[in-house]
């Protein structure tokens, strides 16, 4: 691989792109940092255009291996991601028990529908406080509690803390009396270690 490009990787489009996808865009690293509270940075710098993240949002996709890789016809680059490169920041909800649907936004406009094809999990992250609202208190190692929902293929948004306790309000007990909740017809269960089902746990 070489090293860092110091360029903002650009959209096709442009003159003699397709005489370059002819051939796959030789790999590269570009030095886009998505931070953990959802904010992107480019050399350092601060991607102050909400346009452009949502552009490369859009081409973002997730290895196998947990890399992450912005992919164009033209050119394609691993950038870092220190937790997960979206944050859910709004919640809506309809219904109630089974028939209940919960869909979340994101903080690059995605919308999506909680479900079989946008499940939630409750997974241990020991760290820093995310600027998300998750922290596991001053100086502490202990590992927390911290819900992702999959937005499309591998890639995850964190559920932002003030939208968890909203969602947390919406919570239940299933048949097994783990709390959590229901959303087109799944149960996501509230707590480490334990699937969602679409029975609540029977």
């Amino acid at each position: 691989m070489s090293s860092s490009s110091s360029h903002v990787p650009r959209p096709p489009g442009g003159p003699g792109d397709a005489l370059r996808q002819i051939s796959k865009p030789t790999p590269q690293a570009f030095d886009i940092r998505i931070a953990a509270d959802g904010n992107w940075y480019h050399e350092g710098g601060l991607i102050g255009r909400p346009a452009l993240v949502k552009l490369f949002a859009s081409v973002l996709q997730r290895e196998a291996d947990g890399s992450y890789w912005l992919v164009t016809p033209v050119e394609r680059g691993t950038i870092m991601v220190e937790d997960a490169p979206f944050i859910i920041t709004a919640m809506s909800c309809e219904g109630v028990g089974r028939d209940q649907q919960i869909r979340f936004t994101t903080n690059v406009g995605d919308t999506l529908l909680l479900g079989r094809d946008n499940p939630m999990v409750m997974r241990p992250t020991a760290g820093p406080d995310t600027g998300s609202g998750h922290q596991p208190g001053a100086g502490a190692a202990t590992p927390e509690l911290r819900p992702y929902v999959t937005v499309r293929q591998a890639l995850e948004a964190l559920v932002a803390r003030p939208v968890f306790y909203e969602l947390a309000e919406q919570s239940v007990a299933g048949e097994d009396g783990r709390f959590g909740v229901w959303s087109d017809g799944v149960f996501f269960p509230l707590e480490a270690g334990a699937n969602a089902d679409q029975d609540g746990g029977a």
